[in-house]
């Protein structure tokens, strides 16, 4: 029998369009087998971790450094998580490209991770999400002076709830971006809260969450300006059809002495029926005076000008609102770096969008 949790609800005001039912419906799900993805990236370390536990004859960690390790956090979601995981260190001034792939066979998945980059040390981490139940994930990301993460999450789950907390560290000079892609059945959270406390530090969050028929996802994103000169941009789209849900709420907070801050936030959602909605909650919490902050929320449908001239010239009409919707979703999905990766995103996005449209 399924234990009772002690879930959030609506009255919360970080879980206020966050879709309970759902996830309490995918933690019922009976236990199917789940099949591994294939790799996006041939050459990469791999870690393969089957109902939260690593999957040593799935995994190819290479010379990773692997411990286990455990994780708190007060999250209303990501507590469940907390507890023993594993932890990856990278030493300073190394290279290294990682996928990650978190396999859920049925019921609750709870998957606590920590991943601590060295000084100068550069990641590049595949992430995906594949199976069915809940699928609960907690990583913590600390970046030392002058590390960079480029980071990519994807979930192709097929069934059930997927929900993401991530709590990053950037140091000084330090990078961390992430993009992230939600073209799935499953209901979906994505969750990060990300701190910039070294001077100079940069940011960069975003993705694209498409959703269809009466499903429901969201991202709660809350950036932290702890130093001077920091730089953080966050770019997320969102697309809706049918009475479906895409909701959006995107923070950044300069505090005090964070003088010189660049803050940047884009957040827009497409319609494809007017019986979906998009929620978008933009906000910026400002206590330094030297800054540059801005932000930008728009919701619209798809350019009718557009679509009469594609068929106009030979397109057939579902063609036509598959290009206009991939090239919406593009400006998030080209901010991917490695070639193959964005690819291999673009296709679970046109794939979505066969089945959409």
């Amino acid at each position: 029998m399924t234990a009772v949790l002690d879930l959030p609800t609506p009255r919360n005001e970080l879980f206020r369009w966050a879709d309970m039912p759902a996830l309490e419906a995918a933690r019922a799900l009976p236990p199917t087998p789940a099949a591994v993805p294939a790799a996006i990236l041939a050459d990469a370390d791999r870690l393969v971790f089957v109902d939260g536990r690593l999957d040593t004859d799935s995994s190819r960690p290479g010379d990773l450094s692997i411990e286990s390790g455990s994780i708190d956090s007060d999250h209303a979601l990501a507590r469940f998580a907390a507890g023993q995981g594993h932890r990856l260190t990278l030493a300073p001034r190394t290279v290294t490209t990682v996928e990650i792939v978190r396999v859920n066979a049925g019921e609750d998945s709870h998957m606590p991770l920590v991943i601590t980059v060295g000084e100068d040390a550069v990641l590049t981490l595949v992430e995906s999400y594949a199976g069915a139940g809940w699928s609960n994930a907690l990583t913590r990301f600390d970046l030392g002076k002058g590390a960079r993460v480029m980071r990519s999450v994807r979930v192709v789950q097929s069934a059930g709830f997927v929900s993401t907390r991530d709590e990053v560290t950037i140091g000084e000079a330090a990078s961390f971006v992430s993009v992230a892609l939600g073209a799935t059945a499953a209901g979906t959270r994505f969750d990060a809260a990300l701190t910039l406390e070294g001077d100079g530090a940069y940011a960069e969050l975003g993705g694209a969450l498409l959703t269809r028929d009466a499903q429901r996802q969201e991202c709660a994103v809350r950036v932290r300006h702890a130093k001077p000169n920091g730089q953080s941009h966050q770019l997320w789209r969102a697309v809706a059809a049918d009475r479906s849900t895409v909701s959006l709420a995107a923070a950044v907070e300069v505090a005090r002495d964070a003088q010189k801050t660049d803050g940047e936030q884009s957040l827009r959602g497409l319609l494809l029926q007017r019986t979906a909605t998009v929620n978008l909650k933009p906000e910026l919490e400002i206590f330094a005076d030297d800054v540059k902050c801005a932000h930008g929320a728009t919701v619209g449908e798809l350019d009718a000008r557009a679509l009469f001239y594609m068929q106009s010239r030979g397109i057939p009409a579902a063609r036509a609102k598959a290009l206009l919707t991939r090239a919406f979703v593009a400006d998030a999905l080209d901010r991917i770096a490695d070639e193959q990766v964005r690819e291999a995103f673009a296709a679970d996005a046109d794939a979505w969008l066969e089945q959409a449209l």
